[in-house]
Protein backbone atom coordinates (compact mmCIF):
# COMPACT_ATOMS: atom_id res chain seq x y z
CA UNK A 1 0.00 0.00 0.00
CA UNK A 2 1.55 3.54 -0.88
CA UNK A 3 0.69 6.00 1.87
CA UNK A 4 -1.09 9.53 0.73
CA UNK A 5 1.27 11.98 0.62
CA UNK A 6 0.87 14.71 3.39
CA UNK A 7 0.39 18.22 1.79
CA UNK A 8 4.03 19.49 2.96
CA UNK A 9 5.10 16.73 -0.01
CA UNK A 10 4.65 18.62 -2.72
CA UNK A 11 2.97 21.96 -4.46
CA UNK A 12 -0.28 23.07 -2.97
CA UNK A 13 -1.12 22.95 -7.10
CA UNK A 14 -1.55 19.66 -7.00
CA UNK A 15 -3.80 19.33 -3.98
CA UNK A 16 -6.61 19.52 -6.51
CA UNK A 17 -5.49 16.42 -8.06
CA UNK A 18 -4.62 14.42 -5.26
CA UNK A 19 -7.72 15.17 -3.23
CA UNK A 20 -9.51 13.59 -6.06
CA UNK A 21 -7.97 9.86 -5.61
CA UNK A 22 -10.36 7.71 -3.20
CA UNK A 23 -8.31 4.90 -2.47
CA UNK A 24 -5.14 4.51 -0.22
CA UNK A 25 -4.47 1.79 -3.08
CA UNK A 26 -3.24 3.66 -5.71
CA UNK A 27 -2.44 1.17 -8.08
CA UNK A 28 -5.20 -0.84 -7.21
CA UNK A 29 -6.83 3.00 -8.40
CA UNK A 30 -4.80 3.39 -11.51
CA UNK A 31 -5.55 -0.22 -12.75
CA UNK A 32 -9.39 0.51 -12.23
CA UNK A 33 -8.95 3.67 -14.08
CA UNK A 34 -7.41 2.38 -16.91
CA UNK A 35 -10.74 -0.20 -17.13
CA UNK A 36 -13.10 2.38 -16.44
CA UNK A 37 -11.78 5.16 -18.84
CA UNK A 38 -11.17 2.69 -21.99
CA UNK A 39 -14.84 2.01 -20.92
CA UNK A 40 -16.41 5.58 -21.37
CA UNK A 41 -14.34 5.71 -24.46
CA UNK A 42 -14.07 3.01 -26.12
CA UNK A 43 -17.18 3.50 -28.06
CA UNK A 44 -16.33 7.22 -29.41
CA UNK A 45 -17.44 8.40 -32.52
CA UNK A 46 -15.14 9.80 -34.94
CA UNK A 47 -16.89 12.78 -35.00
CA UNK A 48 -17.37 12.69 -31.04
CA UNK A 49 -14.17 12.43 -30.71
CA UNK A 50 -13.16 15.75 -32.22
CA UNK A 51 -15.93 18.09 -30.70
CA UNK A 52 -14.95 20.94 -28.94
CA UNK A 53 -17.26 22.58 -25.81
CA UNK A 54 -16.37 26.03 -26.58
CA UNK A 55 -13.75 27.92 -28.81
CA UNK A 56 -9.98 27.91 -28.54
CA UNK A 57 -11.01 24.44 -26.29
CA UNK A 58 -9.19 21.34 -26.95
CA UNK A 59 -11.07 18.48 -28.81
CA UNK A 60 -11.87 15.12 -27.36
CA UNK A 61 -8.74 13.50 -28.64
CA UNK A 62 -6.84 16.10 -27.35
CA UNK A 63 -8.08 15.81 -23.84
CA UNK A 64 -7.18 12.42 -24.01
CA UNK A 65 -3.84 12.85 -25.64
CA UNK A 66 -2.60 15.41 -23.19
CA UNK A 67 -3.75 12.66 -20.46
CA UNK A 68 -1.69 10.63 -22.16
CA UNK A 69 1.18 13.03 -22.57
CA UNK A 70 1.04 14.16 -19.01
CA UNK A 71 1.24 10.51 -17.65
CA UNK A 72 4.35 9.89 -19.42
CA UNK A 73 6.25 13.15 -17.86
CA UNK A 74 4.99 12.67 -14.15
CA UNK A 75 5.80 9.15 -14.42
CA UNK A 76 9.50 10.14 -16.04
CA UNK A 77 9.51 12.82 -13.22
CA UNK A 78 8.69 9.87 -10.93
CA UNK A 79 11.28 7.99 -12.35
CA UNK A 80 13.88 10.01 -11.41
CA UNK A 81 13.10 10.93 -8.05
CA UNK A 82 12.50 7.46 -7.52
CA UNK A 83 16.12 6.78 -8.74
CA UNK A 84 17.32 8.97 -5.99
CA UNK A 85 17.72 11.41 -8.89
CA UNK A 86 17.79 15.44 -7.42
CA UNK A 87 18.36 16.79 -10.16
CA UNK A 88 15.93 19.87 -10.87
CA UNK A 89 13.22 18.80 -13.69
CA UNK A 90 11.84 21.56 -15.66
CA UNK A 91 8.30 22.15 -16.24
CA UNK A 92 6.21 22.04 -19.90
CA UNK A 93 3.64 23.71 -21.88
CA UNK A 94 0.21 21.57 -21.96
CA UNK A 95 -0.60 23.96 -24.71
CA UNK A 96 2.73 23.29 -26.66
CA UNK A 97 2.41 19.74 -26.51
CA UNK A 98 -1.21 19.26 -27.19
CA UNK A 99 -0.79 21.44 -30.59
CA UNK A 100 2.77 19.63 -31.54
CA UNK A 101 1.04 16.02 -31.33
CA UNK A 102 -1.42 16.91 -33.44
CA UNK A 103 -3.64 14.59 -32.32
CA UNK A 104 -6.60 15.66 -34.95
CA UNK A 105 -4.32 13.53 -37.31
CA UNK A 106 -4.83 10.31 -35.13
CA UNK A 107 -8.39 8.21 -34.94
CA UNK A 108 -9.64 7.94 -31.49
CA UNK A 109 -9.01 4.48 -30.63
CA UNK A 110 -5.18 5.07 -31.49
CA UNK A 111 -4.91 7.51 -29.36
CA UNK A 112 -6.91 5.42 -26.72
CA UNK A 113 -4.21 2.51 -27.33
CA UNK A 114 -1.71 4.85 -26.72
CA UNK A 115 -3.35 5.90 -23.61
CA UNK A 116 -3.69 2.18 -22.41
CA UNK A 117 -0.15 1.75 -23.49
CA UNK A 118 1.28 4.64 -21.09
CA UNK A 119 -0.83 3.45 -17.89
CA UNK A 120 0.64 -0.22 -18.55
CA UNK A 121 3.82 1.42 -18.78
CA UNK A 122 3.28 3.52 -15.28
CA UNK A 123 2.23 0.38 -13.90
CA UNK A 124 4.79 -1.59 -14.50
CA UNK A 125 7.13 1.46 -13.18
CA UNK A 126 4.85 2.09 -9.42
CA UNK A 127 5.11 -1.67 -9.11
CA UNK A 128 8.77 -2.11 -8.92
CA UNK A 129 9.40 0.99 -6.64
CA UNK A 130 10.82 0.21 -3.26
CA UNK A 131 8.64 1.47 -0.45
CA UNK A 132 11.49 3.71 0.51
CA UNK A 133 11.79 5.30 -2.75
CA UNK A 134 8.10 6.74 -2.52
CA UNK A 135 9.58 8.62 0.20
CA UNK A 136 12.40 10.02 -1.44
CA UNK A 137 12.85 13.72 -2.94
CA UNK A 138 13.16 15.83 -6.20
CA UNK A 139 12.65 19.14 -7.53
CA UNK A 140 9.86 19.26 -10.38
CA UNK A 141 8.38 22.08 -12.09
CA UNK A 142 10.59 24.68 -8.81
CA UNK A 143 8.65 22.97 -6.26
CA UNK A 144 10.26 19.88 -3.83
CA UNK A 145 7.94 16.71 -4.45
CA UNK A 146 7.89 13.24 -3.36
CA UNK A 147 7.86 10.18 -5.43
CA UNK A 148 4.28 8.99 -3.55
CA UNK A 149 3.04 12.70 -4.50
CA UNK A 150 3.64 12.51 -7.90
CA UNK A 151 2.03 8.86 -8.26
CA UNK A 152 -0.85 10.38 -6.83
CA UNK A 153 -0.77 12.98 -9.08
CA UNK A 154 -0.69 10.54 -12.06
CA UNK A 155 -3.74 9.10 -10.52
CA UNK A 156 -5.58 12.25 -10.08
CA UNK A 157 -4.90 14.35 -12.86
CA UNK A 158 -6.80 11.25 -15.13
CA UNK A 159 -9.99 11.49 -12.55
CA UNK A 160 -9.78 15.42 -13.28
CA UNK A 161 -9.64 14.76 -17.20
CA UNK A 162 -12.22 12.23 -16.89
CA UNK A 163 -14.69 14.24 -14.59
CA UNK A 164 -14.09 17.40 -17.59
CA UNK A 165 -14.70 15.01 -20.46
CA UNK A 166 -17.99 13.59 -19.12
CA UNK A 167 -19.34 16.99 -17.85
CA UNK A 168 -18.53 18.64 -21.54
CA UNK A 169 -17.63 16.42 -24.11
CA UNK A 170 -20.04 13.20 -23.95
Amino acid sequence: MIQRPDPAEHDPYYERYIQLVPSDDLLAQLRKQLTDTLELLQSTSEMKASYRYAPGKWSLREVVGHMADTERIMSYRLLRVSRGDATPIAGFDEDAYAKAANYEAYPMHSILDEFSIVRKSTLFLLERITPEAWGYWGTSNNSKITARALGYIIAGHELHHRSVIQARYL
